[in-house]
Parts: C-alpha cells; structure tokens; sequence
C-alpha cells in the first residue's frame, strides 16, 4: 500500500510546502522591510548631520556677527575715550597756562606790596617824626597856656565838664520836676474824683453775719447734759462736727472752738437744736448734726447764687458759688467776707463805668477777690494765690484770675482791673465800722511792726501800710548795697514771725534809692 496515496498525507503535505513557503515569504518580507528601514536610517543621518552642519555654520556667522558688533562698541569707546582724554589734556593745559600766568601776576604783586610797605614804613617814620615835633609844641603851648591862666590842663577840662553836668542836671531836674508835678496833680485830682463817686453811689447796707463761738444755755444743769455720762456726748458732738467745745466756769454758756467757719457754725446750730429738742445721746447727736450739714450746705449754695444774682455775674462754676456761700460764715477782722465781696464787687463796678473798662469783669473780680478764703484753713498760702488758682481751675477768664491774685500785691499789677480790685478792697475795708479790731490793737501792731524794723541797721524809715499787711523799709543806700537788701528783708521777716502775732502775712518790702536833691535859689 502506498502511503503517498492517501490524501491526508497528501494534506498533511501541502500543509507544510505552504509553511515552509509562507516562511520564506515572510522572511524575505522582512528583510526587505529591514533594509528599506535602515535605508530611511541611514538618510535620516545624513540629513542631521546636514543640518548640524547648517546649525554650526549660522552658529559661526552669528556669533562672528556679535564678535564684530562688540568689536564696533568697544572701537567707538575708545574713541570716546581718547576725545574725552585730548579734551582733559586740553583743559588741563589750559589750567595750567592760567596758573602760569596767575603765579606771574602773583609775584608782582608781591612786589607791589613789598613796594607799598617800604613806603609805609617810611611814611610811619615820617608821621612819628611830625607827631613828635607837634607834642613838643603842644607841650610849649600848653606850657604857654597854664603859665598865663594860672591852672592846668586837668583842672580846666574838669571846670568845664562839672558847669556842663551842672547845667544839664539842673534843665533836666526842673522839667522832671514840673512833668511829675502836673502828673501828680492830675492824677491825684482824678482818682479822688473817680472814689468819691463810687463811693457816695454805693448805698449797701452792710449786716455782719458774725461767726459765733458762744452758744448759750438755759441753765447750768444743761452742761452735765451735754457733756454726757462719762462725756460720750460732748465726744459725739466734737467727733460728729470736728470742732472743740469748751465748757469752763462761764455762766450758762459753752464755747465753741475750731479754725473751720462752717464746721464751727453746724456745731452751733446742732447744739441749739438739741438744747431745745431736749434729747442728748450720740444716736440724735448723729442725727442732727447730719440733718443741720445739709440744711447749711443748701443755705450756703442760696447764698452763693443770691451774691451772683446780685453782681449780675452769670455762667459761674457751681464750685465757686458753693465756697461764695462758705463766705457768708468767714470773717476777717470781725467783718463778713461775703458782705465785703459784694461791697468791693459793687465799687469795683462803679469805678469802672467811670474808667470806661468792662464793668461787669470788674463786677466778676471783685466778687472772686476773696474766695481763696474760704479754703485758707485747709490749704497753705495766702488767701490771694488760693483764689487765684481755684479761679483758673473752674474757668474764668485770665483778666479775673490774675486780679485776684494781685488784689494784695502778692503778683504785679499789669492792667487797670488790677488796680481796681485793690482799691475797691482797700475801701471796703477802712470804712468806718467794717472791721471791729480795737483802735489801740490796730495802732500797736503797727508800731510794733515799725519798731522791729527800724531795730536793724541801715534803716532810715518804715512804713506799715495795708492795714498792716504790707511794711515799706527805706534803707541809706551807703550802708546797705543790694545783695544785703535781699539778706535784710529776710531777716525782718523772720524777726516778725518770732515776735508778733497776727493774721494771714505781711509783705516785708525793702526798698534802696539814691537821691539827689538841690534847690534853685
């Protein structure tokens, strides 16, 4: 049997020719393939290393482009540079030539100045020489001129000078004198005119509201009442109200004792109060002395607005009518200082419609003068400076609070306000029963302020003036210069704090001059 017969071999066969055929198909398709792909290699190489070559060769150009323009840029720098250098060259000659030339015009004159001081000198020579030769013969004339008057050179330039001086004093004494006269008369005449009429206008009545120290009783018995069991009473009284109560051997009285007006005067009230209501412990002591602090404290506020109503003072600070109403209770010199506020306010006013000034500034002024008082217990200072600064703390103007302050010359006057509250507060209290000190009190008390300070050296007179509270020393200005001025009025000072007794203080004014003093005969 033949297998080649069979047809599955015969498949089987043509199977493979067909593989072995598509085998070699494929390879040779590929490696047609292969090589078409190197071939596009290969051109793909050639033509980069074309282009590289491109590339490198406009690399070259551009950048012997740049090499050129650079080359350009720093030709033209230089060529700059050399014009800039042949300018400097240039001017440097030139400097130099001028230099030249300076130095030249330099040395002549040199010369010309070594010329000139040769000329000089010789001129000063000569000079000396004829200002010699002419002191001689000043000298023979002045020799000359002594020999035939009698007196010398000195003498007669000194006769001269003192008819000259002479003269000229005596004109200028007699024209000082003469404006001073007229001045004096002027102003004298004026001024009395300016205080009669303010004070023949001014028809206040004046009602001391005195402060009082004395209470009285209905008997004797009230007193052990008062002081209390063991004295928790009169304990209570004087803690509640901060004043002392003194009860002696005075008959149906006690007495009440305290710098405080106000705290003095709601002891006085609290303790009439309870004499009449009977009831004496410390709970209605308590009580009533709280009940009379505020009744008093609105009386005095009244008080205080009723005095600016009066004046006509409006927008004043309600701290400031509160301690005008304290001064309804303060007295100086037995005097109530609310009724002289109101008296100075009223003249201080009238003068000044007279004077043609703002009446209702003066008006103002004199009513704050003394408001300082009504702290002076509680606050160091002179009652002045003190009203001063409660004036400016709660806003008046700065006319009104320096008048205050100068109202005792503790600051220099500088207006006519100033002036005015002075004088309207000088009035007020020389009238005749303002103020109840004893004539023989007052009057010693000056001469003792005189005394202490005509006891020092070196002075010639004293005066004590403003009730007082102002003493004038006028001192030989041969003995005492000016530095011991300083150093005496120090010392005057300190003698009356040792040696008197009085209230507020005393302005110790030293005062030296020289006078010269001739008659015309």
């Amino acid at each position: 049997m033949n297998i080649l017969n069979e047809p599955i071999y015969l498949l089987i066969l043509g199977v493979l020719v067909g593989v072995i055929a598509g085998f070699l198909l494929r390879k040779r398709f590929v490696e047609g393939h292969r090589l078409n792909i190197e071939s596009q290699g290969r051109q793909l190489i050639e033509n980069a290393i074309l282009e590289a070559e491109r590339i490198k060769k406009d690399a070259v150009l551009q950048s012997k482009e740049v090499a050129y323009q650079l080359k350009q840029a720093v030709e033209e720098e230089i060529r700059v540079d050399k014009a800039d250098v042949k300018d400097e060259r240039r001017l440097l000659n030139e400097k130099k030539e001028q230099l030249k030339r300076d130095f030249a015009s330099l040395d002549k004159r040199k010369e010309d100045i070594q010329k000139s001081e040769t000329r000089l000198q010789e001129q000063e020579l000569e000079l000396h020489e004829k200002k010699s030769e002419a002191e001689q013969l000043i000298s023979r004339q002045r020799y000359e001129l002594e020999k035939i008057a009698g007196i010398s050179q000195e003498e007669a330039r000194k006769l001269l000078m003192d008819s000259m001086e002479s003269e000229a004093r005596m004109h200028a004494a007699k024209k000082l004198a003469r404006i001073e006269q007229e001045m004096k008369m002027e102003a004298d005449k004026k001024g009395k005119n300016i205080l009669a009429l303010a004070i023949s206008r001014y028809a206040g009545d004046y009602v001391a509201d005195k402060t009082v120290s004395m209470v009285p009783l209905p008997n004797d018995e009230m007193k052990g009442r008062i002081i209390g069991r063991e004295g928790r009473n009169i304990r209570a009284i004087e803690a509640a109200t901060g004043i002392d109560i003194i009860i002696d051997d005075t008959p149906e009285a006690v007495i009440l004792s305290g710098f405080n007006p106000v705290r003095r005067e709601v002891a006085r009230l609290a303790l009439l109060q309870l004499i009449n209501d009977g009831r004496i412990h410390p709970a209605r002591i308590e009580e009533v002395v709280a009940k009379i602090t505020k009744e008093l404290e609105v009386s005095m506020r009244e008080a205080g607005e009723q005095a600016t109503f009066d004046v006509g003072a409006h927008g004043v600070h309600a701290e400031l009518i509160n301690l005008l109403g304290r001064l309804k209770y303060r007295t100086s010199y037995g005097q109530n200082v609310l009724q002289h506020s109101l008296e100075v306010a009223f003249l201080c006013g009238i003068m000044a419609a007279e004077l043609g000034i703002d009446v209702k500034m003066a008006k103002r002024a004199g009513l704050l003068h003394d408001i300082g008082k009504a702290v002076d217990h509680e606050v160091e200072g002179s009652h002045a400076i003190i009203g001063r600064d409660l004036a400016k703390k709660y806003g008046e103007c700065e006319e009104v609070v320096y008048a205050i302050g100068a109202h005792h010359e503790d600051l220099p006057p500088q207006s006519v306000l100033d002036i005015l509250v002075q004088s309207a507060d000088a009035l007020s209290g020389a009238r005749p029963g303002a103020r109840k000190e004893m004539l023989q009190t007052y009057v010693k008390r000056l001469e003792d302020l005189e005394n202490i300070a005509s006891s020092f050296e070196g002075v010639e007179k004293s005066y004590a003036i403003q009730a007082g509270r102002d003493l004038r020393i006028i001192v030989d200005s041969k003995k005492i210069q000016d530095a011991e001025a300083i150093l005496l009025s120090q010392d005057i000072a300190k003698a009356i704090e040792a040696q008197l007794t009085y209230p507020g203080q005393i302005r110790v004014t030293v005062i030296r001059e020289t006078r010269a003093v001739e008659f015309a005969r």
